[in-house]
């Protein structure tokens, strides 16, 4: 990992203070009330950003790659762990190059994540099927009944008639 040592510890500090302490005493990653991940869990890698932008773009590494295993994690619940393969996968990645601070990327992309986690998490809702009102088909009727009146008045008349 190309990474300095300031930033990272100001960007753990950061996390810390986002997201709280676990239960272990480490920083951890907030996802949801029922979820926090130890920032441990988390792997995270800086490369330098594509794209133009001079010699600082080319020689800092300011873009960060956060990963989180979900099939390897001790955080997860059973149902949760099989919440998040199905809909997201084994590995579930998110990354910033938004910033020109590395620290500041990192805040990013773990912020990213945790959206992504809480989003694979999300129970969406039933869909509950409704059937149309009796005025509503009396309305479709009524107007089936116009629609056939006004095409009968526009046909030409037949020879028979």
């Amino acid at each position: 990992m190309a990474t300095d040592a300031g930033a990272e510890a100001h960007a753990e500090a950061h996390a810390e203070a986002h997201a709280g302490a676990g239960a272990r005493g480490g920083p951890v990653l907030r996802v949801s009330p029922s979820l926090s991940i130890p920032l441990d869990e988390v792997s995270w890698r800086a490369t330098t950003p594509g794209g133009p932008g001079g010699q600082h773009a080319n020689r800092t590494a300011s873009r960060v790659e956060v990963r989180f295993d979900v099939e390897h994690s001790p955080s997860l619940g059973p149902r949760q762990r099989a919440a998040l393969l199905e809909r997201l996968g084994p590995i579930v990645t998110a990354s910033s190059a938004d910033e020109r601070s590395q620290a500041r990327n990192r805040q990013l992309a773990l912020e990213r994540l945790a959206e992504r986690l809480a989003a694979g998490l999300r129970v969406p809702r039933r869909r509950r099927p409704t059937a149309p009102t009796s005025a509503a088909r009396a309305r479709r009727l009524d107007e089936k009944r116009r629609r056939a009146v006004t095409k009968q008045s526009r046909r030409t008349p037949g020879p028979d008639e």
